[in-house]
């Protein structure tokens, strides 16, 4: 009798067990955040607490018995309609955590694009510094992440990030590099003069020309007089910039000014995107050297200085007349 006993008890458990493993449980809209660390029994606390199951003591018995109590990830989870146990097992064994996205746009600064990534991830600047300081093993670090938009899952990590973002770009130079044959001095110049393209136009089309007009002053040893050379040459050696050039800043030299050196800058002076990259490599089969605005957006691009003068005069004309209207 005692054995019938214990027969049926065991079996009546093992169906309440099974019964409380494949029931489905309406499980409303919610995100979970899953712990680095955490044990099965924690997470089945969590999981019940939040009433994605109806037993934690059966979901931790179940990730026992199944061998999945350690395969459990971390992360933020979303949840909802009709699930049960088997269901919510396997989206924490496989790790199915939401994925978000953030957008760098090309053209920042290192530290502006810190800045966004904080701001955009809400999550510390001290945080992002510190991450460069892992990726970048070295004291320069302007030009070296290529803005795109990257996945990322929470909780975030920022030296992750920076990582794909330093890795996307060392791929985009990779095959710039195969194509043309570079060597690694060759890939940083080229880098340099892609980040001018990046500040010197937001036309796409004008990439390849704004390039043509770097290469043709360098191969002539003209100097190259790009304003946004002197404007981060005034944030690095200052640490701000006013919004105005004026002409002593023109005159004032630093290692990135191109109206006083006629070379390039020792680095570059923000992230160009890969489209710049390539404007660099690829410049246009053109012989501009000068390029003034237009008063459209774009550009008015010269091969001579008398064409140049006469595109600067317009310029001047449009300007006046946008002054008078505002």
């Amino acid at each position: 009798m005692l054995l019938l006993v214990v027969f049926l008890s065991a079996a009546i458990g093992s169906f309440v067990i099974w019964s409380s493993v494949h029931n489905q449980y309406d499980v409303g809209s919610q995100d979970i955040s899953i712990p680095s660390g955490a044990s099965s029994k924690t997470i089945a606390r969590i999981l019940e607490k939040e009433n994605i199951i109806s037993s934690a003591f059966t979901f931790a018995w179940l990730t026992r018995f199944s061998g999945e109590a350690s395969k459990l990830k971390p992360g933020l989870y979303h949840f909802e309609g009709q699930l049960n146990m088997l269901d919510v097992l396997n989206v924490l064994t496989k790790g199915d955590v939401l994925q978000f996205r953030v957008t760098i746009p090309e053209g920042l600064r290192t530290d502006e694009m810190l800045f966004l990534l904080s701001q955009k991830t809400n999550t510390p600047l001290s945080d992002w510094q510190e991450a460069l300081n892992r990726v970048v093993d070295d004291t320069e670090y302007e030009g070296l992440f290529l803005p795109e938009t990257y996945q990322y899952t929470k909780p975030i990590s920022p030296t992750k990030v920076l990582q794909q973002m330093y890795d996307a770009r060392e791929k985009v130079e990779a095959t710039l590099a195969q194509e043309l044959n570079w060597s690694s001095e060759q890939i940083k110049r080229n880098r340099i003069m892609a980040s001018i393209v990046e500040k010197e136009t937001a036309l796409p089309k004008e990439r390849v020309w704004v390039s043509a007009a770097i290469h043709n002053r360098l191969k002539k040893h003209m100097a190259l007089q790009m304003d946004p050379t002197v404007i981060y040459g005034i944030y690095r050696t200052t640490g701000t910039f006013s919004g105005n050039i004026r002409r002593k800043d023109l005159r004032k030299d630093t290692p990135w000014n191109t109206y006083t050196r006629k070379t390039l800058p020792i680095t570059p002076i923000c992230n160009p995107g890969a489209e710049s990259l390539r404007a660099a490599a690829y410049p246009a089969d053109v012989d501009y050297l000068y390029f003034v605005a237009d008063g459209t957006g774009g550009h008015a691009f010269a091969s001579t200085l008398a064409e140049h003068n006469a595109n600067v005069r317009k310029w001047i004309r449009i300007e006046r007349n946008m002054n008078k209207n505002n």
